[in-house]
Parts: structure tokens; C-alpha cells; sequence
């Protein structure tokens, strides 16, 4: 969950959604180890203590996530450059398109009460 994460993937025979699908899940999975989401929160909201109920609610949207079909429309820049080129290594501010739809999720729950 390092913000400078390079996310890559074999190049062989690849369907570029299936591969952004799995990048996501992958992310979402990271999320959804307690630890690893309570830490990002610290680090990246200043949030020092969650409660438990916040963490529950996000842990759920999350799960609701990683069940849901990869919007195409969100991931389009990503579908279309690793369709061009070829290649599924992203890096350089494409993971931020990841981490943002996750991010949606987080600040629902960060700024209520």
C-alpha cells in the first residue's frame, strides 16, 4: 500500500480488464487487513483513532467493492494505454486512479459522524 507501488502483471495472452480487475481487487484486499487500513488512515488522514464501527462500515463497502464489475468509464485511461502499448506495468500516477475509488469510500466514513 506504499504510494509509490509500481503494479504489474504477466504480459501474456492478457485481457486488459481482467487485468485492472485484479489490480483493484488486490488493492481492495490490502484494504480489507485491518492493519494495513487503519495504518493508511493514520498516515494519510491524520486519523489516529478509528472507531470500530468506521472501520466495520468501510471494511463492508469494500467487500460490496471487490464484488462489484470494474467500472470502465473510472479505469478508461488505464484500459486504453495498456491496450496500446501493449504492457500492464502502471506506474507514474496511474495507481492513484486505484486508490481513488477506494478513497471515495474512506471519506464517506471519515467526515460523518
Amino acid at each position: 500500500m506504499n504510494s509509490n507501488t509500481t503494479f504489474s502483471t504477466d504480459q501474456q495472452a492478457f485481457n486488459p480488464n481482467e487485468i485492472v480487475l485484479k489490480l483493484r481487487n488486490d488493492l481492495i484486499k490490502d484494504f480489507l487487513d485491518e492493519r494495513n487500513l487503519i495504518e493508511y488512515l493514520s498516515r494519510e488522514y491524520r486519523m489516529m483513532d478509528v472507531s470500530r464501527v468506521k472501520v466495520e462500515f468501510i471494511k463492508r463497502d469494500l467487500k460490496l467493492l471487490i464484488q462489484s464489475p470494474l467500472d470502465n468509464e473510472h479505469y478508461r485511461e488505464v484500459l486504453e494505454t495498456i491496450s496500446e502499448t501493449g504492457s500492464a506495468a502502471l506506474s507514474q500516477g496511474n495507481e492513484k486512479v486505484f486508490y481513488k475509488e477506494i478513497e471515495q469510500i474512506l471519506k464517506k466514513y471519515i467526515y460523518s459522524e
